[in-house]
């Protein structure tokens, strides 16, 4: 039987990829060197590529074209092609074009102000940008929502993670409440006993760089299918033929640019490694943002804070920027698997982490469902820091509710993929550890060829083929299973 159906279906997402392309590349510039006064034009620009897209993807005939190509004769990859065509339009027919270019213009408006409103911590400028944000956001939340059979927030969650709903992430973060505390104090009180030393800058910010790509390369990042440049919020952009990776640099601190480099390597190796005879259909994508998390935090936790890893790159500081007390091996590894309360959820450990997500959940639930206003935040987000890790934001909002770039675009429903991730991360690198027996002495000899090739095989070349459930079922032999989390984090620092 022809596929003329479907083959017609990939030709419109092959061209829908194409704009997609455009509009990466012109949000990773609007991010990195686009001068400030060219916001409104761009932000014009991508919202009518939004509008674009949208129209497209929700043309009357495309709903004829995807039940027609349910009755061809389709092979395993071309079925779950279809599955993901379906689910995006599925995603996209609810919301009218006026609501796609709105959700867009509103968000850049949010973002822009945010890079000069949150040094200047102010809240008000701030907040009179997010009311729009989430004004839109709640409207997309309703529509999904009366669709989808589903609370607003939950509609919303689903867009991320497909199959997650807040009754399950209830559950899981109920867990880690129940232990999660107690380890924190338990782990905090035994490293007060042994204080680790800072290393002591200034860290110039070019050597900096110099050791990011140098490390990036060691991690098997192509050079000629990507970049690493400078912004606001580290991210990880572009497209999987062109990954476009940013950190931030700090003088002071040499860590945090480091392990923001190879955080976000994490995504691109991800990016990298889809399925490239299938790129430009919705297979080729990458299958959540809680397994594109999972590849970030392998990279920076499970695989960079472990000592062979730490051990591999010590002597690459020295060489660059010469001895020095924090640099004795047994306090770099201290000072790389330090635990402690923080404000700043990005520079959080990974044990004292999941807390900044609960709160950041629980806050954007409210917000997305009606229960809260935005002028609530900033009292609530006081209330939580407090309760989870004894610290106060009160006036303290560039440290508190502004430090984040994902509410001023209405990414709400994005945050659990973190903490999600960094269970996957942690059953996956367990998956890893029993088929790799050799694995710890080649991270020690700088061998990632094993790993990486396991990576490529069990997530990596899958793209969206399978179900996040099947795909973890693959790879470890069991769905989600945060007892790894738990397993790995008191290992590690008990």
């Amino acid at each position: 039987m022809e596929k003329q159906n479907y083959n017609h279906l990939t030709r419109t997402f092959r061209r829908l990829s194409r704009f997609g392309h455009l509009s990466a590349i012109a949000g990773w510039d609007m991010s990195t060197y686009m001068p400030p006064n060219g916001s409104t034009a761009r932000a014009e620009a991508l919202a009518e590529l939004s509008v674009l897209q949208h129209q497209i993807l929700t043309d009357k005939k495309t709903v004829t074209f995807l039940q027609a190509a349910a009755q061809e004769d389709l092979n395993d990859v071309e079925r779950a092609n279809l599955r993901e065509m379906t689910r995006q339009y599925q995603e996209a027919v609810v919301l009218p074009d006026s609501l796609v270019e709105e959700k867009s213009l509103v968000g850049s408006r949010c973002e822009h102000g945010w890079r000069t409103q949150r040094p200047a911590n102010d809240w008000q400028g701030f907040a009179t940008n997010l009311k729009e944000v989430v004004r839109v956001s709640r409207e997309e939340a309703r529509l999904r929502a009366d669709a989808k059979g589903k609370s607003p927030y939950d509609a919303l969650l689903d867009l991320y993670e497909p199959g997650m709903t807040s009754e399950k992430l209830d559950v899981v973060f109920g867990d880690l409440r129940s232990w999660l505390p107690d380890l924190l104090q338990k782990v905090v009180d035994k490293q007060s006993s042994r204080p680790a030393v800072d290393p002591v800058g200034p860290f110039a910010t070019g050597t900096q760089r110099e050791l990011g790509l140098d490390t990036m390369r060691m991690l098997g990042f192509d050079f000629n299918g990507g970049r690493l440049d400078v912004s606001a919020h580290p991210f990880c952009g572009g497209v999987p033929e062109d990954v476009r990776i940013t950190t931030r640099y700090d003088e002071s601190d040499l860590i945090t640019s480091l392990f923001g480099v190879i955080h976000e390597t994490g995504h691109a190796s991800y990016e990298q490694n889809l399925p490239r005879e299938w790129l430009g259909q919705p297979v080729a994508l990458a299958r959540s943002t809680a397994i594109h998390e999972s590849q970030s935090l392998f990279f920076e936790m499970q695989l960079g804070r472990s000592k062979a890893f730490l051990n591999l790159l010590l002597p690459k500081i020295i060489a660059r920027f010469s001895n020095q007390p924090a640099f004795e091996t047994q306090n770099f590894i201290a000072v790389n698997q330090r635990v402690e309360r923080g404000f700043i959820r990005v520079d959080a450990d990974e044990v004292s982490y999941p807390a900044h997500v609960i709160l950041r959940y629980e806050i954007e639930r409210a917000l997305i469902d009606g229960d809260i206003e935005v002028d609530d935040i900033p009292a609530l987000w006081d209330e939580k820091m407090q309760h989870w890790l004894g610290l106060s934001t009160k006036d303290n909002y560039r440290n508190g509710c502004m430090q984040d770039i994902h509410w001023t675009d209405g990414a709400f429903g994005y945050f659990p993929s973190y903490t999600l991730g960094a269970m996957y991360a942690a059953q996956l690198f367990n998956a890893a550890s029993r088929a790799l027996p050799q694995l710890e002495s080649d991270i020690a000899e700088g061998s990632f060829t094993a790993l990486f090739d396991w990576l490529r095989q069990n997530i990596w070349q899958h793209g969206s083929r399978f179900t996040t459930s099947q795909l973890m079922t693959h790879a470890t032999g069991e769905d989600l299973n945060p007892l790894y989390f738990r397993q790995h984090l008191e290992s590690r620092y008990l």
